[in-house]
């Protein structure tokens, strides 16, 4: 079926070795209520099925404007980039294959960004879901502040944004391999965009064993050096020389708290103890859960033996004399 030319919105799925989640991530932007947007899959070299799936997926979906691209593996930077470039809308989402988005995501956050051309950049809350039938949990997040995104990384990667924002950064850095979407946002700021958050979990991230965003989490001090390096004229100079320390001398010994200046040291802190609630909320309410289904099936299995309950038998009236 022919499709008008150009879309309102691109959403980009890069994907590496995650066919087995992508299905649930194009489904999620199949139900938008929102309707005018195109889907480019990118295939990072995956060495599973990604690029199989996915052409069933657009097989299943000739009425819905749904591409694959593959690359060699590159990460997923190279690959939202490609996958930027190829596409055609005003409007760009990131989103990745093991995550998903709520059926408004496109309608609320296209209507921020239509409804005033200050804002460059629509962000929401977010909730967390496992591959267990655990709720989801809502994660509330701040309004944005130019001085809190310095601080610490207060929206998403999947964000709605102008493409003109992509365009003037240069893209995600490739050569980083985690911490590209705060490095990206940073350098949004840098240009003078602006954004708005939306007080409303819109953006659904897969929390696998492995832990939520785990290898940032584990090398944030060093993602932060690199960002600082990145952009050097957001920071103090004291901030700059700790950040060119790392990147260049003995990293180990420069990421000790006492080579840490002060308000990184803070902000690395407060990160952790983010991530370190978050993890433990979810895996509190996986307790809970897996409690009360060993509950109901014991419940279930004493109610089977028990067996249905049989009305006694009406007494035969007594025999009269006569």
């Amino acid at each position: 079926m022919p499709h008008r030319s150009d879309p309102l919105v691109s959403v980009v799925i890069p994907c590496h070795d995650y066919a087995r989640y992508l299905p649930e991530a194009v489904s999620s932007v199949l139900a938008q209520t929102f309707r005018d947007w195109e889907l480019v899959i990118v295939d990072d070299g995956s060495t599973d099925d990604t690029a199989e799936v996915a052409q069933d997926l657009i097989a299943r979906h000739p009425d819905r404007r749904i591409r694959l691209l593959r690359q060699a593996n590159a990460g997923v930077s190279a690959a939202r980039n490609t996958g930027i470039e190829a596409s055609a809308g005003r409007y760009i989402l990131p989103l990745d294959a093991d995550d998903m988005i709520a059926p408004t995501m496109l309608e609320k956050t296209v209507e921020v960004l239509d409804s005033d051309p200050g804002i460059a950049i629509a962000s929401t809350d977010v909730f967390t879901f496992t591959d267990d039938d655990l709720p989801p949990q809502a994660m509330p997040l701040p309004a944005y502040s130019r001085e809190l995104l310095l601080q610490r990384l207060i929206m998403f990667y999947c964000s709605l944004y102008r493409r003109e924002a992509w365009q003037t950064v240069g893209g995600y850095d490739e050569t980083m391999r985690a911490g590209e979407d705060w490095d990206f946002w940073i350098g949004c700021v840098e240009h003078g965009f602006d954004a708005h958050h939306i007080h409303e979990p819109l953006f659904g991230a897969r929390n696998k064993d492995t832990g939520l965003h785990l290898e940032a989490a584990e090398n944030d001090l060093a993602i932060r050096a690199r960002i600082v390096a990145n952009h050097p004229d957001l920071f103090k100079p004291i901030t700059r020389g700790w950040a060119h320390a790392v990147l260049t001398q003995d990293a180990e010994a420069c990421l000790s708290d006492e080579h840490v200046p002060d308000d990184i040291l803070t902000r690395a802190a407060e990160m952790d103890q983010f991530l370190s609630a978050v993890m433990a909320l979810q895996r509190t309410t996986r307790v809970q859960y897996y409690h009360i289904r060993r509950l109901e099936k014991a419940l279930a299995a004493q109610s089977a033996m028990a067996g249905p309950s049989v009305p006694e038998r009406e007494s035969a009236p007594a025999a009269s004399s006569v």
